[in-house]
Parts: structure tokens; C-alpha cells; sequence
């Protein structure tokens, strides 16, 4: 996750590269551009992929979100995971506005992966008005990542 974010129960946390104020951006809220309270300044939204630390925040913006989320189970042992990482990146500045990128640390959060029934890392899954709405395990380059998403996001 960005050193500049960080989440409550009611949205992310953003500090406005600005001045440096802390300001909430409801999940509800995340594809929009907002304002900075103290200086005006505008915030963008999240252009990085998101780290989940628990289960409840994922639950929070999965159920708030008003963009699709395309979550990526993974774990740090896993080394096609770590390749993936860096084409997430990419997806995620692409995305940003149109979909949401999180993470979720399997080994961390293993509630989620059985939750969702996660057999084999990294898998992507892309969540729609709060329901998944579909999956793909395996690597692969961002080209093919944004293919996945904007398949899945045509279909609902």
C-alpha cells in the first residue's frame, strides 16, 4: 500500500500531496476525484494497488466500493506473486477512476482465502456491486490483466 494511504471503517485515508493533510475518501467515493479540506487541492483517486490488513476491510470496500474491485490473492512465498506485483502496479495507474486494485496476503488473511475457495496463487478476481463476478489464476503481463478486467467489467 502507498505510505500515503491508510483505511477506517469509513473509507481510505489520503494525504494530499499538497500540504500534507489527512483526508477521508468514502469507499462509496473512490472513482471520484476529491478535495483536499484544508488546501482545495485535488485528490486523486487510488492509483496504486491496495493492501487488505484485515478481513473487515476487505469486507468494507468490497460491500461500498462503487468502482468494480480486482483483488489479487497472493502470498510473499510465491514467486510467480512477486513477478505479477509489478504488472498490478500498472494496472492500477492504468485503472485508476474506472477500478480499484487489492491485495490480500493469503498467508496473512488465510479467513479470505477459504472464504473464497483460493486453490492456487496469485488469483485475480474481479468484484462487482459487491459480488464476484469473475476469476483467473496464473502470472500474467498487465495487457493481459486489463483484457481480464475489462472482459469481466463488459459482462456485468
Amino acid at each position: 500500500m502507498n505510505s500515503a494511504t491508510s483505511f477506517d471503517d469509513k473509507g481510505l485515508i489520503a494525504v494530499c500531496p499538497a500540504c500534507g493533510q489527512k483526508n477521508r475518501i468514502p469507499f462509496e467515493r473512490l472513482g471520484e476525484t476529491g478535495r483536499c479540506g484544508n488546501c482545495k487541492g485535488d485528490l486523486a483517486p487510488p492509483s496504486v494497488p491496495l493492501e487488505m490488513d484485515t478481513a473487515a476491510q476487505f469486507d468494507r470496500i468490497i460491500g461500498a466500493a462503487a468502482l468494480p474491485v480486482v483483488v489479487d490473492y497472493w502470498a510473499p512465498w510465491c514467486g510467480p506473486c512477486r513477478m505479477v506485483a509489478p504488472e498490478l502496479e500498472m494496472v492500477a495507474a492504468a485503472g485508476s477512476g474506472k477500478f480499484l486494485v487489492v491485495k490480500v496476503n493469503t498467508e496473512a488473511l488465510p479467513a479470505l482465502g477459504q472464504r473464497y475457495q483460493i486453490r492456487s496463487i496469485p488469483t485475480l478476481a474481479v468484484f462487482v456491486g459487491g459480488r464476484e463476478a469473475s476469476r483467473s489464476a496464473g502470472a500474467r503481463p498487465a495487457p493481459a490483466i486489463e483484457t481480464f478486467i475489462q472482459e469481466t467489467i463488459g459482462k456485468t
